[in-house]
């Protein structure tokens, strides 16, 4: 089945990823290309949105992509840098702010027609931008403004092109799916035909046809994103997908032996490797964040390698990788954005790993991924599960990794998780876990003096993991687990809760 595709071309901004999934919520298929390299067939598009960006359309290395093809052809929605792009290399001017126009603000004067139908005056938009608009493109048309951004929406005469000041994909944009649903769906005739059910009718055919008879090997960590992978292949090539789950001794308590039956009662083809000792010889003594992970990927890439050998004619290797695994740890733009932290299953296998990738996922978010399971009818159990970082503890255990300090945190993190199913909280946390810290407090128990260590409790409230909210759990909740963490977890003797938000901090602590 053909989709209309969306293509969104991609200035550098943090966000554009949250353009894709707000497209993607209305079931529509969406690609992000930088604005440097096109796809060629840029034509075959039936709309375009030029993304935000942290760069200025006055400066010297302005971003400034040959539009001809599209721009008066196509229906075209400028966002930010975007609207701006479209105002100044299209007759109009755009000049720096007297003050940085940021945050929440109000849609004024909003003029009647298809783009902001259905869209309140007053309504809630949120801006992020340092320049502005001062006068519109040739042939432009006033649209809506804000009590300090005159211009924050705008289309041009005689063309499906239309600019936004403000940011609709962002959360604070409170009618801001409405209005990409306006463009995409009543001015560029969009159908929302791309739902879960299309995906796995169309990527279990795409995975027969490009893995045909092969055997393929995929490593099972026990979360939803591995496990819809697993179950797309299982569906595609049957017993020709090799599941391995490895137990690289950073795993939670119990969860090596208890997911490796779930799996097996899935009818997955799986085996269990037990190299966890393995891995604590990789990360003895080394405390640098990266470093671990990348002690962690080259181990699990070993493992693997040992265990493909095992298996005749292996030819491809499957990871459970997702959008935003892609997203932070390479720029997508190749330019402005940011790399935060690296992934450890993103990325190439060395040369002595003869063997190719398939990646069903990578191009999904996680509430996708999730959508992707329930539509093939997956435990809800396993489909509700936590992200779990592919490292596991060992980025949760700050400094150097023992076999005691694994310990340690298994027996706190069993208590917290516990305790927010039992609490009823567990469905309404996105991510939750403990960490432990490189520090020791002194204490009292009993009546002699302690010198142990502290664990920071974390649970965040997200939708894809691009952006994060710390969740104010119950003070009666937090005591409780605290007492029992205490009392339980011999070398423990403080507990903290983090209420940091993603941005700035990240969601886990390395």
């Amino acid at each position: 089945m053909q989709h209309d595709k969306i293509l969104i071309l991609d200035f550098g901004s943090q966000v554009t990823q949250l353009i894709g999934r707000r497209v993607r919520e209305l079931n529509i298929y969406s690609e992000i290309h930088p604005f440097n390299h096109p796809p060629k067939n840029i034509y075959s598009y039936k709309a375009i949105i030029l993304s935000g960006s942290p760069i200025s359309v006055r400066g010297d290395n302005v971003a400034h992509p040959d539009l001809s093809e599209i721009k008066g052809k196509k229906p075209l929605l400028g966002i930010c840098y975007g609207a701006q792009y479209l105002a100044h290399f299209g007759g109009g001017h755009v000049a720096e702010s007297n003050t940085r126009e940021f945050g929440r603000a109000k849609l004024t004067n909003i003029k009647d027609g298809e783009l902001f139908k259905g869209i309140s005056e007053g309504s809630q938009v949120w801006m992020s931008h340092s320049d502005t608009i001062k006068e519109l493109p040739t042939n432009g048309e006033l649209l809506a403004s804000t009590q300090d951004v005159e211009n924050a929406a705008f289309r041009i005469n005689g063309e499906k092109t239309y600019g936004l000041q403000f940011h609709p994909e962002v959360y604070h944009t409170k009618q801001g799916s409405q209005l990409l649903k306006n463009f995409l769906v009543d001015i560029a005739d969009v159908n929302q035909d791309w739902t879960p059910d299309s995906f796995v009718e169309e990527t279990v055919e795409s995975l027969k046809e490009q893995l045909g008879d092969d055997r393929v090997v995929l490593g099972l960590s026990g979360g939803v994103d591995s496990s819809v992978a697993a179950m797309l292949l299982h569906k595609a090539i049957g017993k020709n997908l090799y599941c391995i789950f490895v137990n690289n001794g950073l795993l939670r308590k119990n969860e090596f032996h208890d997911v490796l039956e779930q799996y097996q009662g899935m009818g997955l083809n799986v085996k269990g490797v037990d190299a966890s000792a393995r891995f604590l010889e990789a990360l003895k003594g080394e405390s640098d964040p990266e470093k671990k992970r990348k002690a962690i990927g080259n181990a699990f890439i070993e493992v693997f390698d040992d265990e493909a050998h095992k298996i005749e004619d292996v030819k491809w290797l499957a990871q459970g990788t997702i959008y935003p695994d892609v997203i932070e740890s390479v720029s997508v733009s190749g330019g402005p954005s940011a790399t935060i932290k690296s992934h450890h299953n993103v990325g190439g296998l060395p040369d002595y790993m003869k063997l190719k990738v398939v990646e069903p996922l990578k191009m999904l978010f996680k509430d996708e991924v999730r959508r992707v399971g329930s539509s093939m009818h997956m435990d809800k159990n396993l489909l509700g599960r936590h992200p779990f970082p592919g490292p596991g503890l060992g980025i949760r255990i700050l400094g150097d990794i023992t076999e005691e300090k694994v310990r340690i945190l298994q027996e706190v993190d069993d208590i917290f998780i516990k305790g927010l199913k039992e609490w009823d909280l567990y469905d309404k946390v996105w991510q939750a876990g403990a960490m432990l810290l490189p520090v020791q407090s002194v204490g009292v128990m009993g009546d002699e003096r302690t010198y142990e260590k502290c664990v920071a409790l974390r649970a965040v409230e997200s939708t894809d993991g691009m952006t994060a909210d710390w969740v104010n759990l119950p003070y009666e909740f937090l005591q409780k687990t605290s007492s029992d963490i205490i009392n339980k977890v011999k070398g423990v003797n403080r507990v903290v809760y983090d209420i940091s938000s993603k941005p700035p901090a990240t969601i886990e602590w390395e």
